[in-house]
């Protein structure tokens, strides 16, 4: 790392914890995640881009999903087991809603099948990204509109939800569980173990999940004794998934995407929408409230949302439940969509060659 760029990162982290600390100050939700991300999206597209280095967010993703996972106790994942099937419809649903609207977003902008549907489908920028390249999409607008939706969502949803609830912002820690050092080490050492096994072993998201399962495993056991982070340490891991998912904001994104930023910014804003719609509608026949419902549902990164669950007083272990059901009934099956996706593509080229 050169010293240019050691000063450039600094300046940008001083930035944004001087945004969250802001933020934090007008009492706004999440505020040292969504301060440090507008401002440096704000950096990136008018004054000159940084580049954040991309094992920020891995500690941040690793942080969050320590703290998420002491929500689920033996209580929490009884409940979460007892709401399967609304789980199960409201992952479906969403799956549908992007395929829908990855057919308007060709209709209305011409673009490829693929490129279409993964800049629909509920996932990460990276994934998404890496896919559309294997599969002959242009990654440049999946990245586009994967970040646009995930930002979209952190900064709208939780404001909405934390207005309308009219609920006071929850404690730092989970309730009944006291900070202690060693409890801190004990979670923090099986976590990063837990990550580099997932990471070898190729699974999806390793930083997050191996840290939420370690989480959840100690947690809801008890044999391992397990403490919360404290206020700071929690704050750090927002400022670093804020910094990241705010620097993935280039111009040049913009300008690759073209005349698909209106269609990105029309079905990004549709999907969201009619998640909350079809979370409202479930809410109708469940016992589940509807603002837990809403961030199940929403087609956004399951770190971010959990974190919102936490600050909002809701069930951190069902929201998270909803999106890792999503995430496990996507992940595997995008390869065979795709590759079908590709095959009728390349069919229909064909046929209109011979005509």
């Amino acid at each position: 790392m050169t010293y240019k760029r050691f000063i450039q990162l600094i300046g940008c982290y001083i930035l944004a914890v001087l945004t969250g600390y802001t933020a934090a100050r007008l009492h706004l939700p999440l505020p040292w995640m969504i301060g440090p991300l507008v401002s440096t999206a704000l950096v990136n597209m008018f004054i000159r881009p940084v580049d954040i280095p991309v094992r920020t967010r891995p500690l941040g993703q690793m942080i969050i999903a320590v703290q998420v996972g002491l929500h689920f106790t033996g209580e929490s994942v009884n409940a979460v087991l007892g709401h399967g099937i609304a789980i199960l419809g409201v992952a479906l649903a969403t799956i549908f809603l992007g395929f829908l609207l990855s057919r308007l977003l060709q209709k209305m902008t011409g673009a490829d099948p693929v490129t279409a549907f993964l800049s629909c489908l509920p996932g990460g920028p990276v994934e998404m990204g890496n896919l559309a390249r294997v599969y002959g999409g242009d990654p440049g607008p999946v990245i586009f509109a994967q970040t646009l939706r995930i930002s979209t969502i952190v900064i709208i949803i939780p404001m909405a939800l934390y207005y309308l609830s009219d609920t006071a912002p929850v404690g730092q820690k989970p309730v009944g569980v006291e900070l202690n050092y060693f409890g801190m080490l004990c979670v923090s050492l099986g976590a990063a173990a837990t990550c580099a096994l997932f990471y070898v072993l190729k699974i999806n998201s390793p930083f997050f999940l191996g840290a939420l399962a370690f989480s959840c495993t100690a947690s809801a056991s008890g044999i391992i004794p397990v403490s919360p982070y404290p206020y700071e340490v929690l704050a750090l891991g927002q400022v670093l998934l804020g910094t990241w998912l705010g620097s993935t904001f280039r111009r040049e994104l913009f300008q690759r995407a073209g005349r698909l930023v209106t269609g990105i910014c029309v079905t990004a804003s549709l999907l969201i929408l009619s998640g909350a719609a079809v979370a409202v509608v479930v809410a109708q026949f469940s016992e589940m409230s509807w603002r837990a419902l809403v961030l199940g549902a929403a087609p956004g990164s399951v770190t971010e949302m959990a974190l919102t669950a936490q600050f909002l007083h809701e069930d951190v272990a069902l929201i998270t439940a909803f999106h890792l059901v999503r995430i496990f009934m996507i992940l595997p099956n995008v390869p065979w969509m795709l590759a079908l996706i590709h095959r009728r593509s390349k069919r229909l080229a064909a046929v209109d060659s011979n005509k």
